[in-house]
């Protein structure tokens, strides 16, 4: 009697165990992989101007307990401007590349099945810098210098929500940056920083105006 009783209280404690593990979610121990890759490319005949960006943002983190992670992430960018006008004196070309790192920590307040929403909070750094390439007609060269390149540090919050569309692997929402604050500063001698503080409420009319997409892994 005392075996069957046994049996089935380890068997209880089995099923009870399994039954925390959620289907779609996180749980304490799971390691998060995330990414987002943005690009654009246009060429407006109109201004004689092609512009093209890309950036992307990979991302991990490790969850303490089954709601709350604390992670990496990092951001590399580049931008591209060029005026071919048929007048050779307006033609230049500018490039900038933004290169930099963030720690966050970031919390899953509400449990819907496939649907994970969470608020995230970053400290971050960007370095930007560039140049931009001109033609000379004096020389019939084209004279190219180094833009002054520009410190970024910044904290910010995010609002976002994870669709599982299978266990171990969701679309990512990164809906709306809601509040933070930043301050960058030239790398030059002299230069004085320039801080922004910014609070987008209206955005919880308009969310989708401002969401960036990426693929997030478990495991």
């Amino acid at each position: 009697m005392k075996k069957i009783l046994l049996s089935v209280a380890v068997l209880a404690t089995s099923v009870a165990a399994q039954a925390q593990e959620r289907t779609f979610g996180f749980n304490q121990g799971d390691v998060l992989l995330e990414g987002s890759l943005q690009a654009n490319s246009e060429d407006n005949k109109l201004e004689t101007v092609k512009t093209s960006e890309f950036n992307f943002t990979p991302k991990a983190g490790y969850f303490i307990n089954d709601n709350f992670a604390v992670g990496l992430g990092l951001n590399f960018g580049s931008a591209k401007i060029e005026n071919y006008s048929d007048v050779v004196a307006d033609r230049n070309t500018q490039k900038a590349n933004n290169v930099g790192f963030e720690v966050f920590g970031r919390y899953y307040f509400m449990d819907l099945n496939r649907f994970q929403p969470y608020g995230e909070v970053g400290i971050g750094y960007n370095s930007l810098g560039g140049e931009i390439s001109r033609y000379d007609e004096a020389t019939s060269t084209t004279i190219t210098r180094d833009l002054d390149k520009t410190n970024r540090f910044g904290v910010n919050a995010t609002l976002g929500i994870n669709y599982f569309v299978t266990p171990k692997i969701a679309v990512n929402f990164a809906l709306s940056n809601v509040i933070g604050f930043n301050s960058s500063k030239m790398d030059t001698p002299n230069a004085k920083a320039t801080t922004d503080f910014y609070a987008n409420i209206n955005n919880f009319n308009n969310f989708f105006d401002t969401a960036t997409f990426g693929l997030t892994f478990k495991l």
